[in-house]
């Protein structure tokens, strides 16, 4: 006896419980980019109406005036300074400063319908459902402030109202950016060793992430090498990282020698760099 061929509805049902969709489509009819926009336009309305229902009646407070483009490059402009050579500086920081969106009860239907993949959509909604307050999609539905989609960053407005002081998810989703985005994307030249932004070893990239959100911070707070110095012995002491994929010794061990580094970007790249890296790849002076 051959299993049943789930329903549209069924195909619905699992993507709202789990993000997981088909790629094949093939609970819908018609040939294969028929089928393809069907299903993109039912599962991601379904989406849309579910954020709707476990929204309805909720809101972000007011977001600070604030010009996203200003604060973001303010953020993330020692990381790429330090990153990056100097010829290079510029154009990754003309690409990033317009990367960071804020998700809002105003942006967030238009942009669930963009996304590329339906497992972004589904993870962005309960990102922003997690900012309100309201009800996740399903039980395993991840709890996030930050997400990272090719060039672009969506962010939680709770990151106007984050008080851990070595926090700063802007910092930490433009990180992503760096590994996720080809150099050929925003204008640089690429070479057969020299395809991505930043070389960054797989199993390193979240720590690679978190390393430079708390050594921003250390930057931010402290004035000289001594302040710098104290708070990253003072990370040490307080780091907790819940994610499984990061060892947060490590992090805090590359977060202790950035901070008394001159320039501690390059000791975080070194520590995540690939085992062997690729010749001609460089760390910025």
């Amino acid at each position: 006896m051959t299993e049943a061929q789930p329903t549209i509805n069924d195909e619905i049902e699992r993507y709202l419980r789990t993000g997981v969709s088909d790629p094949y489509h093939a609970a819908w009819p018609g040939g294969f980019m028929e089928r393809a926009n069907r299903a993109h336009d039912d599962l991601r309305g379904a989406l849309v109406r579910a954020v709707r229902r476990l929204a309805e009646g909720r809101a972000h407070q007011p977001l600070p005036d604030a010009d996203t483009v200003s604060l973001t490059r303010a953020k993330v402009e020692p990381l790429v300074r330090g990153l990056f050579p100097r010829a290079e500086q510029d154009a990754v920081l003309a690409a990033i400063e317009k990367s960071v969106i804020f998700l809002t009860s105003a942006n967030i239907e238009p942009l669930l319908f963009k996304q590329s993949f339906d497992g972004s959509a589904w993870t962005l909604a309960n990102l922003y459902l997690a900012s309100i307050g309201a009800e996740l999609l399903g039980d395993d539905a991840p709890h996030l402030v930050g997400l990272s989609e090719e060039t672009t960053c969506f962010v939680s407005p709770e990151y106007f109202a984050e008080g851990d002081p070595f926090a700063d998810f802007i910092v930490h989703e433009v990180a992503h950016i760096f590994h996720n985005c080809k150099r050929a994307t925003i204008g640089l030249r690429e070479t057969r060793t020299k395809v991505w932004l930043l070389d960054i070893e797989y199993r390193k990239r979240e720590t690679f992430a978190y390393s430079c959100e708390a050594y921003a911070r250390v930057l931010e707070r402290g004035k000289n090498p001594t302040q710098r110095q104290a708070l990253g012995e003072e990370y040490c002491r307080v780091v907790r990282i819940s994610d499984e994929r990061v060892d947060a010794a490590e992090v805090a061990s590359i977060v202790r020698a950035a901070a008394a580094a001159r320039n501690g970007w390059k000791v975080i790249l070194a520590r995540c760099a690939p085992t062997s890296r690729p010749a001609g790849s460089s760390v910025a002076d």
